[in-house]
């Protein structure tokens, strides 16, 4: 589960401040019925802080990392909703994704550089007029021509051809596009 030590830290640092809270009340009504001594009360109340504040320190931690590791796991998906808009449509401008995913520009371009670095977005990009280019929408529609009018083709989708001239629609399997690679 993504986030999962978040859930984990929370309860370590709950358990351990109330283990605490419990020792404490033990050790205050031990002083009163004489069954201990003051500095007995003490010495027991800093042992249990010895023992207990390791166990506070890594729910602390594990809360910190699981709170960063929801956080980059949004940023991947977002990410991979720009791959998904990018490869249905074929070519989509930046405006559409900030509509689309109410992600600010300078975000969605970040997020366009982290995709490129990673070398998971393969494709164009047109900075100028804000524009993304699937690359499979080039490679399906170089040098061919519409059975039906013998224009040239336009991507419209994954897997779809659309020819502007008459409307027809080219449908292409995985085979098919393999085929003419």
């Amino acid at each position: 589960m993504v986030g999962g030590g978040k859930i984990v830290g929370l309860g370590l640092m709950i358990g351990s401040v109330v283990i605490f809270l419990a020792f404490a009340a033990w050790a205050g009504t031990a002083l009163m019925t004489s069954e201990t001594s003051s500095g007995g009360m003490v010495l027991g109340l800093v042992l249990a802080l010895v023992v207990l504040t390791p166990l506070f320190g890594v729910g602390v931690y594990l809360f910190r990392s699981g709170t960063a590791e929801q956080g980059q796991y949004a940023v991947v998906q977002q990410e991979r909703r720009i791959l998904n808009i990018v490869l249905t449509q074929g070519q989509v401008s930046i405006g559409e994704l900030v509509a689309e995913l109410q992600q600010p520009r300078d975000s969605i371009e970040e997020m366009i550089r982290d995709l490129v670095g990673k070398q998971l977005f393969s494709g164009a990009i047109n900075w100028d007029k804000g524009i993304l280019y699937s690359v499979e929408s080039q490679a399906l529609t170089e040098g061919r021509k519409c059975p039906n009018c013998g224009g040239e083709l336009q991507f419209a989708g994954k897997g779809l051809i659309v020819c502007p001239y008459c409307g027809s629609e080219v449908f292409l399997t995985k085979n098919a596009a393999a085929a003419t690679a």
